[in-house]
């Protein structure tokens, strides 16, 4: 069954309303804690750099294929331990999948989750944000050897 993306609005609308709730939520912490606009920069990158690395793992991981597997369909190996996978045709698996193959569909979302995890427990938010941080960086740090080695 290959629907027209018209059919797929409501799955859509259905994400909207998920994410507008889930904003919703983090306005009414950062209200409540009276810490709304009060993130350091720090705060800020490290949130960029984690929600980046965050969202490629579970996107785009082999690892993290059983995730995604009642939503995808592997299409085949994409090299550093990522796969390529497309979402399945079907209502709402298709919704679901757009969101878990597109790391920049998925950043929002996990940036919200981030956001709200500094205004409700900081002291979990940020070494969260400090380990896929480190992690990202390490990747690139094995991308720039490997290219090194083979120049």
């Amino acid at each position: 069954m290959n629907e027209s993306p018209r059919e797929r609005i409501p799955s859509y609308v259905g994400a909207l309303v998920l994410f507008g709730s889930m904003w919703a939520t983090v306005a009414q912490l950062a209200t409540r804690r009276g810490t709304q606009g009060r993130f350091s920069l720090l705060d800020v990158v490290l949130g960029g750099v984690a929600t980046h690395k965050f969202t490629r793992i579970v996107s785009k991981s082999g690892v993290a294929t059983p995730l995604r597997a009642p939503f995808t369909h592997y299409e085949g190996e994409a090299g550093s331990g990522e796969v390529e996978e497309r979402p399945r045709d079907e209502h709402p698996q298709h919704t679901i999948g757009e969101l878990l193959t597109c790391p920049f569909c998925l950043a929002p979302w996990v940036a919200t989750g981030y956001t709200g995890g500094l205004l409700w427990q900081p002291r979990v938010a940020r070494p969260w944000a400090v380990a896929f941080s480190v992690v990202a960086v390490s990747d690139f740090l094995q991308h720039a050897y490997a290219r090194v080695r083979t120049e």
